[in-house]
């Protein structure tokens, strides 16, 4: 404990660095706006931005990136409560209740009870990641090649038990995205594979053009060209105080989601939008009153709004404890810290303590920012839901095509990611989920060098994973998670047989 206090220490000695606090600030502001403006989810907002952190340092990089991430999930429940739209994928809860409050004229009540249950759920997170995340680093270094490569395998195939789509589309989609990552020179022979004579690929496909091309372009050009004016209302900060019984109401569903929210976040999937789900679901069959939801429930707002910004904070502790992606907005982040030269991992304490240590502090400080910013300046930040998207569309275009030219200078990544744009809104329109590609590229070279080296190992032969205890148990839990799914498949395809066999009849 003393060991983990004093590193926590050296955390807060990088994170109040008045530069780094300066990055934080603006990574948290860009968040709020990112999770209120409808079509610009935090995925979106952190590709595009990218870009810019390529000049800096890893750890001003990570926590405005971070700060981003988090931010987004404050600012998705000021619209889902003021106007029923949820400018994030994670506030569709919130808008049921928060908006009913809204209505009752308990908008600025819904409001500070959201940012609050947010802080909680957030600092709850951060403290549990800083005792959790540095002894499962510490069980992680005695993995090998072999446990690595199952390791990964496991959480490509659980992103894809969890996605909304279907699991052979997600595993199709992953797919395509490790093929991606074997384009450029082989780690080992230093052979050039599939670059077609482009001196440019060499170095693989950029993460950052294909990530801003699928989230950032493939979005844009997927939402509905609309404006959404509905009556914005902008609530007076006297206006903002719950009443005892509110706060009453809504200490134990924060309380609950807290922990429900960071547990599902450690499991790979979009678990923020997941939890959600879950925790509304919970506090409704625990409910007292369970009729008093849909019309304004203190609790259908707290529980989910906690819930998912403690799953937030519980996605960072496989990414950095572990290396494992547990979903796009993670793996961006990931691939954010590879491309400043800090790999992610079992190594990244002992390593680079500084860039550990200093994330997990400013996360601290960034719940605060937050909690001070979402009160008093929600009427600032809901006038911006008034710009018209005829404007803003343009500029964000604009600055996706700068920020990846930036990064190389090159023009190559800027056809690369206006390629992946038209791809991005293709999936979106036949159904596909681009996420799991980007993180079939993020993990491919290192899935590729821990693969190719657990056969050297064992002289090329494929049994090492069988000898292995530990990556035999993550491989039995992959085909265990298979097999469920190809339960449920046949079990959808059987009543869907009987349901046509009735209607013959």
């Amino acid at each position: 404990m003393d060991t983990v206090f004093d590193s926590l220490l050296l955390g807060f000695s990088v994170a109040l660095r008045p530069d780094v606090l300066w990055f934080a600030f603006v990574g948290c502001v860009v968040g709020t706006l990112v999770g209120m403006l409808p079509g610009i989810g935090p995925l979106a907002g952190i590709s595009i931005l990218l870009p810019l952190t390529f000049g800096l340092d890893a750890t001003k990089a990570i926590v405005m990136l971070a700060g981003i991430y988090y931010g987004s999930q404050y600012g998705g429940s000021t619209t889902s409560i003021l106007l029923r739209i949820p400018g994030e994928a994670a506030s569709v809860m919130t808008c049921i209740d928060g908006n009913a409050m809204a209505k009752n004229g308990r908008a600025g009540a819904a409001l500070c009870i959201a940012a609050v249950g947010s802080f909680v759920a957030g600092t709850f997170g951060v403290i549990v990641l800083t005792l959790v995340a540095p002894p499962l680093a510490g069980f992680a270094l005695g993995f090998g090649s072999p446990e690595y490569t199952a390791l990964l395998v496991l959480g490509l195939i659980f992103l894809a038990y969890m996605s909304t789509t279907s699991l052979t589309r997600t595993l199709l989609m992953a797919a395509l995205g490790l093929l991606l990552g074997t384009i450029g020179i082989d780690m080992m022979t230093g052979h050039f594979r599939y670059s077609f004579g482009i001196a440019e690929l060499g170095d693989g496909i950029g993460i950052i053009p294909v990530a801003v091309g699928l989230f950032g372009l493939g979005e844009l050009l997927a939402t509905p060209s609309r404006q959404v004016t509905s009556n914005v209302t902008s609530p007076r900060l006297r206006e903002l105080l719950p009443t005892r019984e509110e706060w009453r109401q809504s200490a134990m569903p924060i309380a609950r989601g807290s922990v429900l929210g960071f547990l599902i976040g450690i499991i790979p999937g979009s678990a923020h939008i997941i939890s959600s789900f879950i925790s509304y679901a919970l506090e409704r069959r625990i409910s007292r009153q369970p009729e008093q939801f849909g019309k304004g429930a203190v609790a259908g707002v707290a529980g989910p709004e906690a819930a998912n910004n403690a799953a937030s904070t519980g996605a960072f502790v496989p990414m950095l404890a572990l290396g494992l992606p547990t979903g796009p907005v993670i793996a961006v982040l990931m691939a954010a810290l590879l491309i400043h030269g800090v790999p992610p991992g079992p190594t990244l304490i002992n390593d680079h303590p500084n860039v550990f240590w200093g994330f997990v502090a400013s996360m601290y400080i960034g719940n605060l920012m937050l909690l001070l910013l979402n009160l008093p300046l929600v009427g600032v930040f809901v006038n911006l839901l008034r710009i018209p998207y005829a404007y803003l569309y343009p500029l964000i275009i604009m600055f996706c095509v700068i920020g990846v030219y930036e990064v190389n200078h090159s023009i190559v990544d800027v056809w690369i990611m206006l390629i992946f744009g038209g791809v991005g809104y293709a999936l979106k329109k036949f159904g596909f989920d681009p996420a799991p590609l980007v993180l079939g590229l993020v993990i491919a070279p290192i899935f590729e060098m821990s693969l190719r080296q657990s056969l050297i190992m064992s002289d090329g032969t494929w049994t090492i994973f069988l000898e292995r205890p530990i990556a035999l148990a993550l491989l039995l839990v992959s085909a265990a998670l298979l097999t469920l799914s190809a339960i449920s498949m046949l079990g959808r395809d059987w009543r869907g047989r009987l349901k046509e066999a009735a209607r013959s009849e």
